[in-house]
């Protein structure tokens, strides 16, 4: 059993956006937590956390080998220990952050961010929306800039102690054939209908959390390009961050077979 730690695949009408596992992919292999939440309702780490748990522990409970996968650091260790998470902002605060964030742009509030706090600023990319909006909701909830800089729960990001006995593997690949993959699947994703899939959540009333998904703003602008160079930054993001995680495997998976990987990582167990 697959269960997604990717905090934008939890979105019904996102799927193609996302690259939520298809009909074909989910009928080979059961996956959880993949578009069960409406796109017009927010979503959160602290609302994710314990429905992973719930779901890991069912399946250890039946005998199964529960797989955690996603490209979302932060859920993933949620679903993986317990974090010591702060509580939501004050009703409204969001709505009117994200209003300015859509009229001002992710730079914009990025600068109002450094001149609040600066330490906080330095540990956040210009084009982190979600997280920009998160440590200024932080400062208005009266967080000092020390708190803001060092976000929630992440000092146990690097622990290496989980709730239940985990195997960590972190797949990696040559930078080029990295970026080659990365524009292929945005080309595939707006050929499959993607743009389309944003307006159309956009006119349901999609949620702040949900058109934070990585390409929602830019299909909805028709900058593809954009889509691309967002992706690979996340990508970069996200192998710094791999690489820091206690007690992981790297897998180098360049030029190899899904099913010769699959199989390494099976020995390991």
């Amino acid at each position: 059993m697959a269960i997604s730690a990717d905090a934008l695949q939890v979105y019904a009408g996102l799927e193609t956006l996302t690259a939520a596992p298809t009909a074909a992919e989910r009928g080979r292999l059961e996956h959880r937590l993949v578009g069960c939440i409406p796109v017009t309702e927010s979503s959160s780490v602290g609302r994710f956390m314990p429905l992973a748990h719930r779901e890991i522990d069912a399946a250890l409970a039946a005998g199964r080998y529960p797989i955690v996968v996603g490209g979302t650091g932060l859920y993933l260790r949620a679903a993986l220990t317990e974090l010591d998470l702060r509580p939501p902002p004050a009703p409204g605060v969001r709505e009117r952050l994200e209003a300015q964030l859509a009229a001002r742009g992710p730079a914009a509030l990025h600068a109002e961010l450094s001149r609040r706090s600066s330490a906080a600023a330095e540990r956040i990319d210009p084009a982190d929306r979600s997280r920009i909006v998160r440590a200024l909701e932080l400062l208005e909830a009266g967080e000092d800039s020390v708190a803001v800089a060092a976000p929630s729960g992440e000092s146990q990001l690097w622990t290496s102690e989980t709730r239940r006995p985990t195997l960590l593997v972190g797949l990696v690949a040559e930078r080029g054939a990295l970026y080659d993959r990365i524009g292929r699947r945005v080309q595939a994703m707006v050929a499959a209908g993607a743009a389309e899939e944003v307006r159309r959540a956009a006119a349901a009333g999609a949620s702040p959390t949900a058109r934070a998904a990585l390409g929602f703003e830019e299909l909805l602008a028709g900058d593809i390009e954009g889509v691309e160079r967002r992706t690979r930054n996340l990508a970069k993001r996200q192998l710094t961050w791999m690489r820091k995680l206690a007690g992981v495997h790297l897998l180098d998976v360049t030029g190899r077979d899904p099913g010769e990987s699959a199989e390494e990582i099976v020995v390991s167990l």
